[in-house]
């Protein structure tokens, strides 16, 4: 077992305030160390990296366009054609939403496109200067507002399911200061995922009082309890994209596909707030139409285009899966086969599922999910665990206001299980 003074060493050497908020990155940075020093590998699951190599269609098509010479070509602001047809059809097969290429715009990766979509929907109107987050949420979204200046409210979601999240939403949408709600689904941290009827009452609630809807799908089609791998026919992911034409969704290639490290992803804007006028924007630009500032002016700005090979890959793997030749779940589904090995062994020593229900229904096992133990504070718990060559992160750095930790199956190896039961059952004796 590791040493607990070096891990107390290490731990103080940060000098943290408020423990309780430590990021991701600085727990990533306290189990390096802790390793480093004590040559004891810790269970890792705080950080949400994909586990999986990326499939041979993706690497392929890259290889191929670098050996083309497409890298010392400047791509275009709004994105190879290819791609952006392949991303309207994917949209198509996948959510049965039909959207025009020209809003499928790629980006580096979804943290760039929720960037840019932040910028631009915060700009459209000047009374309208707040982001709702429907928390947990991501926390580094957080911080994007806060680099941008923008303000944000938001409210967890652990006690509003069905119609009282609709009736919590509309709360704040009263207030008339609303540019956009945000929310990811299935859900980082916590893996619930939205229904239909919540996600139609959230469309409906957007063209009523005219806000735009961020849906952030990292984590598509990763609902493993029914099977959304069947291009062109139900079921599919579930999106507000059916109930409003004010929508913006955020499609990553980082793990659905595993291609996280060559940043690549897709915005799709809706076609009615692509080509939307708002004088907000026409006031600071003299343009005032969404995607074309989104495009013209705030891409441009921000690192001049996308990837130009990974967009060769992304396009592939799209195709591929379009065409029912690449099942890109297949691989991933071992996230949920993990989660669910892992949830038994917490409970099994004392510890319980947070968000556990969605509605009636138990909590799909998925890439995350979330735990506590008795009536342990996170942060308290978080740190308690490092002890134990366990890492993991505190559900209060995700806008959750319940007690526990975020668990991210992605890193568990087959020869872990056995170590991450010895250490919770040692942990469990001891607390």
């Amino acid at each position: 077992m590791l040493d607990k003074n070096v891990v107390k060493s290490v731990i103080d050497g940060f000098h943290l305030p408020d423990f309780n908020k430590a990021t991701i990155r600085e727990i990533v940075t306290i189990a390096n160390k802790v390793e480093a020093l004590t040559g004891e590998k810790y269970v890792r699951m705080e950080m949400g990296v994909p586990g999986f190599a990326p499939d041979k269609i993706g690497t392929k098509a890259e290889i191929e366009a670098l050996q083309a010479g497409v890298a010392s070509k400047y791509p275009m602001l709004d994105g190879h054609p290819e791609l952006k047809k392949q991303a309207s059809r994917f949209v198509k097969a996948f959510i049965d939403v039909d959207v025009n290429p020209e809003g499928c715009v790629p980006v580096s990766g979804s943290m760039q496109g929720t960037y840019a979509s932040f910028l631009v929907s915060g700009q459209c109107d000047k009374k309208k200067d707040t982001v709702l987050f429907i928390d947990p949420g991501f926390p580094v979204q957080k911080t994007q507002l806060l680099v941008l200046g923008l303000k944000y409210e938001s409210f967890d979601m652990y006690q509003y399911r069905g119609k009282d999240l609709i009736d919590k939403l509309e709360s704040y949408l009263k207030k008339g200061n609303i540019c956009n709600i945000i929310y990811s689904n299935p859900n980082n941290p916590s893996w619930f995922c939205l229904t239909e009827e919540e996600l139609k009452g959230i469309g409906e609630l957007a063209t009523k009082y005219d806000v735009i809807v961020m849906e952030d799908l990292a984590y598509f089609a990763m609902d493993f309890r029914k099977d959304l791998s069947k291009p062109f026919q139900a079921p599919f992911q579930p999106s507000v994209a059916k109930y409003t034409d004010n929508y913006i969704l955020l499609i990553s290639g980082s793990k659905a596909f595993s291609y996280a490290g060559q940043r690549i992803g897709v915005t799709v804007i809706s076609d009615k707030i692509f080509h939307r006028f708002y004088q907000g924007l026409a006031d600071r630009y003299t343009i005032g139409e969404f995607g074309v500032i989104f495009v013209n002016r705030i891409l441009y700005v921000l690192s001049s285009g996308t990837s130009h090979s990974a967009q060769y890959a992304l396009s592939a793997m799209f195709k591929a899966a379009c065409d029912g030749e690449y099942n890109f779940l297949e691989t991933v589904r071992e996230y949920g086969n993990r989660a669910a090995k892992m949830k038994k062994i917490f409970m099994d020593n004392g510890f319980h599922i947070v968000y556990d229900k969605d509605i009636d229904k138990n909590i799909g096992d998925g890439f995350y999910f979330t735990v506590g133990y008795k009536d342990m504070k996170g942060g308290e718990l978080m740190y308690k665990l490092l002890f134990y060559g366990i890492s993991a992160i505190s559900l209060d750095t995700t806008g959750s206001k319940q007690q526990g930790l975020r668990v991210c199956t992605s890193f568990i190896q087959d020869n872990q299980y056995d170590v991450l039961q010895t250490r919770l059952a040692e942990f469990a004796k001891e607390n």
